[in-house]
């Protein structure tokens, strides 16, 4: 089947949610971040999306809660929220004083905010769409290993107003409104939306006895217009306002959820955003014209010593961390894409065209307890792409779709310890993919498709060169002064199938990546002459490194009360050759972050009367924290119920999230001691997530 008509776009996101075929067939989903809207299991790569009712039906607030319904994707805390994700094993963990290289890109309505997933609330979100593999073509350097796009509630003709509430344990609240309908009729719609979740977290601080210095402040507010200024004319306006004041208390010497810190510390953010996006059509072309600004401010600060002053005299030290940045970024998009008039090869082949510009300006200042000054840094990027798609008929049952992207990426780096450096590359990625369709159920497809990843210095490196006289420290300081650029090739074959009138949809993948020159994240360890422990951290190159598995999606329709889903992933990941800077060979171990298998599944039944029940179960193997160390997050399986009663107006639900009470890992150290009690002995340290919660959720629709 061909993508839909990009005409077809405003009709088709606004009615989106509520498609429905029939009573009795499963709901057709659109993915929408491809260069034009196609229907899941029409689309030749693997895709998960996480819908609305999904979100609605696990009372989730934040990104983190619903994105092990995808398979191999996970995410790292050591924040508030899951600001780090990771597909197929790659994907950053951490961010301190370097500037951010991202490989998963993160993009809400258009707006670029990769490496700033703390934004990922989700209420008014009609769908979350997780694409694995490099998409080289679509996004560029941002997503070597694949891209997380959410989508938000659309304007609509038919004016409507829904009220939502949500109390939990924890001293939780969650509540939003939202609005939309026209302001002008058939002419000038409007959507806002407007949310504020608190709650004061599941950590207490026995030294402070507080039970709120990991607590939770999140509000959001999205306000949309759609000009239809004609028939072929369209404007759509985006701005959004998100502001988070989460606390950020979240490790406990003990190794518990009862911490001991004096200065409890904080994860905020603060984001501002417009997007403009105009679609225009004429006789033998469209053309979509996207512009969008965004600032955000972030303030990410820890009491390092995870302890208070007098807990082991002789032995402790105090020290508080904290990073301020400010990052300002604008895009430009414009895209000229074929239509009936002007495809290619008798109306065989379809074809877009088009330039990107991304210029992003970041300002960091630390402040740190052990620097005589604070840290200035200005991290400056510059990217401008051109890039091209064409998707070829090539007869009844084949189809073939390729694509190029060619980018020039300018960077500029300057900070207050006297580095001064401007890096820039010139990159290329790509795709090539071969569909087959046996039938009109059925669709079979492979290729091959290249991403990449920029160079950089590893500044924090270049400026401790002068810190040490110890030779073994100065020879590890000089082996990672900089690192090279990374390619990755993806390789992947799939099918995707509907059975027994579309009640059964199963969607099937298979996938090899080799990456070249693999770049890690690590860190050398110099202790200090108190005896407590510094971090130097840095960007190194494996020489090579490959990611393989499968990725298993069934949605059925077992009968007009039953509906159930099963998600399955399974990867595996290895350094063919990695001596990291400390002299360890990590040559055959597993990457970080990639556990071998996750799995969700689940199913939703209809007792009548407007009755209904939920179950979700959930879980992923073991997998190592970092590269740096040995310390693991343990495997584990999570229970999710509900119990609710639903109408046309109104709803209402009793849920438990992690029924069991399983204890859950986001985040490990294991290299270093911070315990001055045991005279700082190397032991692990943990993050833990989310414990058993309960809570009552209903909404009302005028």
């Amino acid at each position: 089947m061909k993508a839909l008509p990009l005409q077809a776009l405003i009709a088709a996101v606004a009615i989106l949610p509520a498609t429905c075929l029939t009573a009795n067939e499963l709901t057709e989903i659109l993915v929408t971040a491809e260069f034009r809207p196609i229907a899941l299991q029409d689309q030749a790569s693997s895709i998960s999306v996480v819908t609305g009712e999904d979100i609605q039906q696990r009372a989730a607030q934040h990104l983190e809660e619903v994105l092990n319904i995808a398979p191999n994707v996970n995410f790292s805390s050591g924040s508030s929220r899951a600001r780090y994700y990771q597909i197929r094993g790659i994907g950053e963990r951490s961010q301190f004083q370097e500037p951010l290289n991202p490989s998963i890109g993160f993009v809400i309505d258009n707006i670029d905010f990769s490496g700033l997933g703390t934004i990922g609330t989700l209420f008014d979100v009609d769908q979350v769409e997780v694409l694995r593999g490099p998409q080289g073509t679509l996004h560029g350097a941002n997503a070597l290993a694949g891209l997380i796009n959410i989508r938000t509630g659309q304007p609509q003709n038919e004016p409507a107003l829904r009220v939502e509430a949500t109390a939990a344990q924890y001293n939780s609240l969650n509540l939003g409104v939202v609005g939309t309908g026209p302001l002008v009729t058939d002419k000038l719609l409007y959507r806002l939306a407007i949310n504020n979740y608190q709650s004061d977290g599941f950590i207490e601080n026995d030294y402070l006895d507080r039970e709120d210095t990991n607590n939770r402040n999140e509000t959001s507010v999205r306000g949309k217009l759609r000009w239809l200024v004609n028939e072929i004319h369209t404007l759509d306006i985006t701005a959004i306002y998100v502001d988070v004041e989460n606390g950020y208390d979240a490790f406990s010497l003990d190794n518990t959820r009862h911490t001991l810190s004096d200065q409890p510390g904080q994860d905020e953010q603060k984001s501002k955003a417009l997007a403009l996006n105009w679609h225009g059509e004429a006789r033998s072309i469209d053309l979509e014209a996207t512009f969008t600004y965004a600032n955000s401010e972030t303030d990410y600060g820890f009491d390092e010593d995870w302890s208070f002053v007098g807990i082991a005299p002789g032995w402790e030290y105090s020290s508080f961390d904290q990073y301020l940045r400010d990052r300002d970024s604008f895009s430009a998009q414009l895209r000229f894409l074929s239509n009936e008039q002007s495809s290619l090869f008798s109306g065989s082949t379809d074809w877009v065209i088009g330039a990107y510009f991304l210029h992003n300006e970041e300002a960091l200042r630390r402040r740190y307890t052990y620097l005589e000054q604070d840290f200035l840094s200005d991290y400056d990027t510059g990217t401008l792409a051109l890039f091209g798609q064409f998707d070829s008929q090539l007869s009844e049952r084949w189809r073939a779709s390729s694509g190029l992207r060619v980018e020039q990426r300018r960077t500029d780096y300057r900070d207050s310890n006297g580095v001064d450096s401007d890096p820039e590359n010139n990159l290329w990625g790509g795709k090539l993919v071969f569909e087959y369709s046996p039938s009109d159920d059925t669709m079979m497809y492979a290729g091959v498709s290249r991403g990449y990843r920029a160079n950089g210095v590893n500044a924090n490196i270049l400026a401790s060169m002068d810190s040490t006289d110890d030779p073994g420290i100065l020879e590890q300081l000089h082996a990672v002064q900089e690192f090279d650029e990374e390619f990755l090739i993806n390789y992947e074959a799939g099918i995707k199938s509907s059975f027994a009138a579309n009640t059964v949809r199963t969607r099937l993948a298979f996938f090899y990546m080799d990456r070249k020159d693999q770049q890690v994240r690590g860190s050398l360890v110099v202790a200090r002459e108190d005896g407590s422990t510094a971090f130097i951290d840095y960007t190194n190159n494996a020489a090579r490194g490959n990611n393989y598995g499968a990725e298993l999606e069934l949605d059925w329709l077992v009968s007009e009360r039953l509906n159930v889903y099963a998600n399955i992933g399974l990867l595996q990941t290895e350094f063919d050759e990695y001596i990291n800077a400390n002299g360890d060979d990590l040559s055959g171990r597993d990457q970080a972050q990639a556990p071998a298998y996750q799995y969700a599944l689940g199913g939703r039944f209809e007792f009548g009367r407007g009755f209904y029940g939920r179950l979700d179960l959930e879980g992923k193997d073991d997998y190592y924290f970092s590269d740096r160390h040995q310390v693991k997050a343990p495997s584990y399986d999570l229970l999710h119920a509900r119990l609710g009663y639903q109408t046309q107006d109104w709803s209402a639900a009793l849920w438990v999230r992690n029924v069991t009470d399983e204890e859950v890992t986001v985040r490990g150290f294991g290299s270093f001691g911070n315990d001055p009690r045991k005279e700082y002995a190397l032991e692990p340290y943990y993050q833990y997530g989310d414990p058993r919660v309960a809570g009552i959720s209903a909404s009302y629709s005028f």
